[in-house]
């Protein structure tokens, strides 16, 4: 079986988007609202071709409704992501959402699948069409903090902006605290890649892991439910 991985581009203070995102403004208020600061790394090809190639390697894909597009509520208008007929994943792509829709098939082998039921059932539909191969979860970081916050990442790269944002969407979030494993680190000017084994939680002394779990989990459906980024858990709230 395939690991469960994730790519995500932040600033150095953690953000991976800033506030006030919109369709005109993919990112929010980052200078410019579509992360062209933020991922001008990609624009040196040459100097981060591994890291580049990497982000879409995997076998199936799990992203956020806030990832995949603007559109909010039921699916009054025909969306089908930002990235034109032919989206780079080349493989099913499962979007989190509280409201079904038919698969869209798009040119070069993309199949955006919509699940109603939650994280744990976007991920098992996406082992299953990825094979033995990996899982990736994409983004956004709202999206990305529920799946770390369930234990169900076995590996995260991050690649790092030497710019700071001040406010915004930001990785790690209602995460209780990770045990992460070092297994890479490269630098390039314009970004430094890191890639962490996500070990276990690892609770405070004076907090169980179950106390992590339910306080974390509620708070996070909570603050999804009013941002709009993705599906929540499927379990109900305990407060």
């Amino acid at each position: 079986m395939g690991r469960v991985i994730c790519d995500l581009t932040i600033w150095v203070d953690g953000y991976a988007a800033g506030l006030n995102q919109s369709e005109e403004r993919p990112f929010g208020d980052d200078g410019g609202g579509w992360g062209d600061r933020l991922h001008a790394w990609y624009a040196d090809p040459d100097a981060n071709r591994a890291e580049i190639e990497r982000v879409t390697a995997a076998e199936a894909f799990i992203m956020g409704r806030n990832m995949f597009g603007p559109v909010r509520g039921g699916w009054d208008r025909q969306w089908n992501g930002w990235w034109g007929d032919d989206p780079p994943y080349h493989a099913p792509v499962f979007v989190l959402t509280h409201h079904a829709r038919a698969p869209q098939p798009m040119t070069g082998g993309t199949t955006f699948h919509f699940v109603t039921d939650g994280i744990e059932s976007a991920q098992a539909q996406a082992r299953t069409a990825a094979g033995a191969g990996d899982v990736a979860v994409v983004g956004g970081a709202a999206t990305i903090n529920q799946y770390l916050a369930a234990g169900l990442i076995d590996e995260l790269r991050q690649h790092i902006a030497p710019l700071t944002l001040g406010a915004g969407t930001r990785l790690f979030d209602g995460v209780p605290p990770l045990d992460l494993q070092q297994v890479s680190a490269r630098a390039t000017t314009a970004v430094t890649h890191v890639s962490y084994r996500v070990q276990s939680w690892a609770p405070s002394p004076e907090r169980s892991t179950a106390t992590f779990t339910k306080e974390s989990s509620c708070s996070m459906r909570k603050r999804h439910r009013t941002a709009g980024d993705g599906a929540c858990s499927t379990s109900p709230c305990p407060s």
